[in-house]
């Protein structure tokens, strides 16, 4: 979107600019070019860490040997001999601890010389700083290979330390899959973590390259299909994998790659051009690479002698009108800097296309700091605050810009900004629209019908963020404001707005690294509204109300013109490789709109003053069957008004096309394969194998997962991204839901079962990456289960802080005592994680002694002695167990959020896990009442049938009102929790005792 991330980490590292290609090594074009033509068939490249990415530990061994006056190879001798139960071999498989190798490997190594040698000086050396850090040239080629579009991974024969932490001195950042032979419990060259390692990384052997300095890792690697690079020497290593890959392995310039093959440019006519415009004095070859990011108008990086430039231009191909401006972005930046905003100085503007076949313009490449994460990792809580004090006065900077003296009165029009803006992005919108998203459609009904008044006329940028700002590196002073593409004359509180988008989109979101999940509070970061506040004191206006409308409206903008990135991906013109996931970021950020103006909904409704309510009418009716179909007829076709205010949604029918879609395809499963199985599950759970899963459960769970009725429980506003879920809300999810629960043995089928949602739940939105590598995804393929402990039989456990159970830290572990039952799941043989809850600190504040982890199920010390049965019934083969935890050691590693926040966790976790249940209550108290009406027509009783009896009649009434009562009650539940949250207060009259959702 626009120039906004044009720069972005180019500007990181300040004392890298002047010389940031200082070291490079120029190549003949054949190499470019075969990457160009395709002829790379690689999409992964696997790395050895040490020999590879740090220095040989033989290399090591041989300086230690030399200082210590131990003989030559010795230690060379004991990692290699003894074979696969070798002191060093068991330490890489994480079979031995730290003592335990020093004491073996040091009588190894004590036989091969003949004398005592001080190991653990050896391992101390080892694993020092000094030889702990990494390879400039890999890293720089770690960085290439990710800039274009590879995926890497580290492939390590590692150990743990004495603190019980994994030797691993590497940013995990530089990867996408990390694998730890201590971990796994199995090491090179053994083909197991080959191809644990490809599954990871997905992708085929004949896809991926290996590189290694040991050959018989590397032949293992190889018949299994991998291409391999032996290192012995690194740079020539890479120079062997450069001709694989088809790319340069050096000269990286952050955030950059090689120019994408549609969006080249002549580079013959561009430097005759260059030389024309800095006057002759630049000469040398022109460098040329084009920025990752930017997904409107193509940017690129020019260094050309020791100019460093940067070059916007308009994408090729037939663009939509008034689009892609970059005259405008050249004019406003020119005068922007003339009336004192920090802005990017420009260089020349070339509105003839035959230079390189479309307009363009030039500026200095700007140096400074830009921070992408909105969260600022690595700053103080002072500094945070600071940054976006600077941000916000920048921005008032911007608005106070005399339109006259700066020669912009004619920049746009003056008034109806945020009309002509709805229009605007409706059209556009409508002309790239690729299929129909049911958000946006409310929108467009609704924005025009809430348009505020008097809207005061400033220069807006339109797309300002943080990331979008260039800081100086030593302080919190805005150096320049990039990205002005949709700059123009308007409302200055659209710009307020769409500049606290962040705080509603959290941190794992593609487009922007949000703050939905952070407290910002704790981080000195202002709220949203704080920083609306500091808006209004620095510009010395009063706050607005309708705040939540420019919420709406900024997000439907961006909704709308990811919609035309997205379109264009399909065309092949966008100038961004990831332009294609824009076509699921558009429903998301549609959503995100419609949130808002549900709640200035909701707060016009509360403003207007006290009227009769109307009348609805209400049909509520079934139909014949096993399970009779809901139909509801709540109000007559509405007015635009109606339809723009808040609603429940009461029946299947007036849901969302897809989630429509889903309802449909998920009650026709249930007929066609659920409720035919039930009879055969019910028998096997009495049967003497009852605590072994039935076969045909696994068989449907497969068909379900074919026909996309996965993993429908996650609500989108803990998955935007829909990586995980099916991308719906509560809401929608509730009559999903309710479907489901018309079978006991449904949920599972679907993967949308208790405890595992709930434990899914817990680790989107708390688990580090390395958890959810190894816990998360296969709960989410359905792989394995879990269970969550926290109730224990000699307190209160509903309140979760009464729990005893003791976690006690203790050399870089957790050791866990407690007794834990009514453990569900905990007796199914597929159960492999337990979330365990206990007190690690009992002295602390109440709500802060908890916490919790992720303990596997074969650790040592867990007994689960018995299942405990529910009105005779022991739910097999799940059941729910007692457990003793005894001694249970656990890596810290394992800890969620971290100490203290097991309360917190807990609190998050039921309020959805609670819900769940009622949903699927009410879909089972359906299916009941079906077969008492069933029930009460074919059994006769005193000369007449059951129907017609009164009393029947009655109960079968009152059946029904309460089944609507509580269906209304868990809808409007659900919506709140859509649109307010999970823990929002006050929904009773005032003074009432109100407590959380997730109470």
């Amino acid at each position: 979107m626009g120039l906004r991330r044009f720069i972005q980490a180019s500007y990181f590292q300040c004392a890298r600019t002047s010389g940031i290609l200082k070291h490079v090594r120029y190549k003949p074009p054949s190499l470019v070019q075969r990457r160009h033509s395709g002829s790379s068939l690689y999409k992964a490249v696997i790395f050895d860490m040490g020999g590879v990415l740090l220095p040989s530990p033989y290399r090591v061994a041989v300086e230690w040997e030399v200082r210590h006056r131990i003989p030559p190879g010795t230690i060379k001798q004991a990692l290699i001999s003894g074979g696969e139960n070798r002191p060093w071999m068991r330490y890489m498989r994480g079979e031995l601890t730290s003592a335990a190798f020093l004491q073996e490997f040091g009588q190894q190594c004590s036989e091969i010389a003949n004398f005592s040698v001080p190991v653990d000086s050896f391992l101390s050396d080892l694993t020092s700083s000094q030889m702990s850090k990494q390879l400039p040239i890999m890293t720089e080629a770690l960085e290439c290979i990710r800039a274009e579009g590879l995926k890497t991974a580290v492939l390590s024969n590692n150990f743990y330390l004495h603190s019980g932490v994994s030797f691993l001195p590497l940013d995990r950042n530089q990867f996408d899959v990390v694998i730890e032979s201590c971990r796994e419990g199995i090491c090179k060259p053994d083909p197991r973590i080959y191809t644990l390692c490809l599954e990871r990384l997905g992708v085929q052997p004949k896809e991926s390259i290996f590189l290694d300095d040991i050959g018989q890792n590397l032949k293992a690697a190889a018949q299994l299909g991998i291409k391999t690079v032996k290192v012995d020497d690194p740079e020539a290593a890479l120079k062997e994998l450069e001709t694989y890959l088809g790319f340069p392995l050096w000269g990286f310039v952050p955030q950059t790659r090689l120019v994408r093959p549609t969006m080249e440019i002549p580079k013959d006519p561009l430097q005759k051009y260059l030389e024309e415009v800095l006057g002759g004095r630049t000469t040398g070859p022109l460098i040329l690479r084009q920025f990752s990011h930017g997904q409107s108008n193509p940017t690129y990086y020019i260094k050309f002698g020791d100019r460093h430039l940067v070059l916007r231009k308009k994408p090729p191909g037939n663009l939509l009108p008034t689009a892609h401006a970059v005259e405008r972005e050249y004019r406003v930046l020119k005068a922007l800097a003339e009336a004192g905003v920090p802005v990017p100085k420009v260089l020349a503007l070339c509105e003839d296309s035959s230079i390189i076949g479309t307009p363009f313009y030039l500026m200095e490449y700007c140096t400074g700091h830009i921070y992408k994460d909105h969260s600022l990792p690595g700053l103080d809580p002072g500094q945070r605050r600071a940054i976006y004090t600077a941000m916000n006065k920048v921005l008032c900077k911007i608005h106070r810009v005399d339109l006259k003296a700066a020669g912009l009165e004619d920049y746009g029009k003056h008034g109806n900004y945020v009309q002509r803006q709805v229009q605007t992005w409706t059209k556009q919108y409508r002309a790239t629209e690729t299929h129909a998203i049911p958000a946006m459609e409310r929108l467009i009904e609704w924005l025009p019908l809430h348009l505020p008044g008097n809207q005061k006329t400033t220069v807006v940028h339109g797309d300002f963020r943080l990331d979008n700002l260039i800081f100086h590196p030593e302080g919190p002073e805005v150096l320049a404001v990039l990205d002005w593409e949709l700059s123009t004359l308007g409302d200055p509180i659209s710009d307020v707005a769409y500049n606290c988008m962040a705080h509603y989109v959290p941190s794992h979101f593609d487009m922007l690294k949000g703050l939905k999940d952070c407290d910002v509070t704790q981080l000195g970061i202002p709220t949203a509204e704080e920083y609306f506040q500091m808006y209004c004191e620095h510009m010395g206006i009063p706050p607005i109300e309708n705040w939540n409308f420019y919420m709406a409206f900024s997000f439907f903008r961006v909704a709308a013109i990811l919609q035309g990135v997205y379109k264009r991906s399909l065309t092949g013109q966008a100038s961004s490789a990831t332009a294609e996931s824009g076509g699921k970021q558009v429903e998301l950020m549609a959503n995100l709109a419609w949130d808002f103006a549900t709640k200035e909904g909701f707060r016009v409704f509360k403003e207007c003053p006290a009227a009769k309510p109307f009348a609805r009418p209400y049909s509520t009716w079934t139909r014949n069957g096993a399970f009779s179909r809901r139909n509801y007829v709540t109000v007559a076709p509405s007015s635009p008004a109606h339809t723009s205010k808040a609603h429940l949604i009461l029946s299947p029918d007036g849901l969302p096309g897809r989630a429509q879609d889903l309802y449909r395809k998920l009650r026709r499963f249930m007929e066609i394969h659920v409720y035919p199985a039930e009879q055969v599950l019910r028998d096997h759970q009495v049967s003497q194998s009852r605590w072994t899963p039935h076969p045909l459960i696994e068989e449907l769970k497969d068909k379900a997962k074919a026909e996309g009725l996965w993993n429908l429980f996650l609500p989108v506003e803990n998955d935007p991204e829909v990586k995980y879920g099916a991308g719906l809300t509560n809401q929608e999810f509730s009559h999903l839901c309710e479907l489901m629960g018309t079978s006991l043995f449904a949920p599972e089928i679907f993967n949308c079962s208790a405890p595992d949602t709930g434990n899914m739940e817990v680790l989107v939105r708390y688990g580090t990456e390395e958890q959810k590598e190894r816990w998360l995804q296969p709960l989410l393929d359905g792989k394995i289960r879990s269970c969550f402990a926290m109730t224990e039989p000699q307190v209160a456990s509903s309140d979760a802080t009464n729990i005893e159970a003791s976690v006690v830290e203790e050399k870089g572990f957790y050791i866990l005592n407690g007794h834990k039952w009514w453990i569900s799941g905990a007796l199914d043989p597929r159960c492999q994680l337990c979330v365990f809850m206990g007190k690690t600190d009992p002295e602390a504040q109440r709500h802060k002694q908890q916490s919790m982890l992720l303990v596997p199920m074969d650790t040592p010390g867990i007994t689960v002695t018995r299942p405990l049965s529910v009105f005779g019934e022991e739910d097999p083969p799940a059941g729910h167990g007692e457990i003793l935890f005894e001694n249970v050691r656990v890596s810290k590693e394992n800890i969620l959020l971290g100490p203290g926040r097991g309360f917190e966790i807990a609190q998050g976790r039921l309020g959805p896990g609670r819900i769940h249940h009622c949903m699927r209550l009410i879909g089972y108290s359906e299916r009941a009442l079906a077969l008492m009406k069933k029930r009460v027509t074919s059994r006769v009783a005193f000369g007449k049938p059951l129907a017609e009896q009164g009393t029947i009649l009655e109960d079968i009434a009152k059946s029904r009102a309460e089944i609507e009562q509580a269906r209304l009650l868990v809808l409007k539940a659900a919506l709140l929790m859509d649109t307010a949250g999970n823990k929002v207060r006050g929904w009773g009259p005032p003074g009432a005792n109100n407590t959380s959702l997730s109470k």
